[in-house]
């Protein structure tokens, strides 16, 4: 149990834990691991349980030699990714960056940007 303890350490997954309406309880999930989730009466609880869940995953991937995924936090990100939009959206954005003088793309990114808040 240790060692599983010292892989939680420093797993660097990513972690959510939120309440589940229709269980009644928390539910702990890992976005690595879409398939993986665990139930507890406490969000500690239901954190622990999803880490030692996928522990255990990442240790028998390793055991059977296949690869986990990598962990989202360390990935590489170029900044660039393409999206598809209806040919009037496209139209009407094009028409706004004009206006407004900049390009599509810093368009995009405002009103992408806009959208985390």
């Amino acid at each position: 149990m240790k060692k599983l303890a010292q892989k939680l350490k420093n797993d660097r997954y990513t972690y959510r834990v939120t309440w589940s309406e229709e269980d009644e309880e928390y539910v702990g999930l890992c976005a690595e691991f879409p398939s993986l989730s665990w139930l507890e009466p406490t969000p500690e609880e239901a954190l622990k349980g999803v880490r030692q869940t996928v522990a255990q995953v990442v240790a028998d991937l390793k055991k059977t030699g296949e690869l986990a995924p990598e962990p989202i936090a360390v990935r590489k990100y170029s900044g660039k990714f393409m999206v598809r939009v209806p040919p009037d959206l496209h139209r009407r954005l094009v028409l706004e960056a004009a206006e407004s003088g900049v390009s599509l793309n810093r368009i995009a990114s405002d009103k992408l940007s806009k959208q985390e808040a």
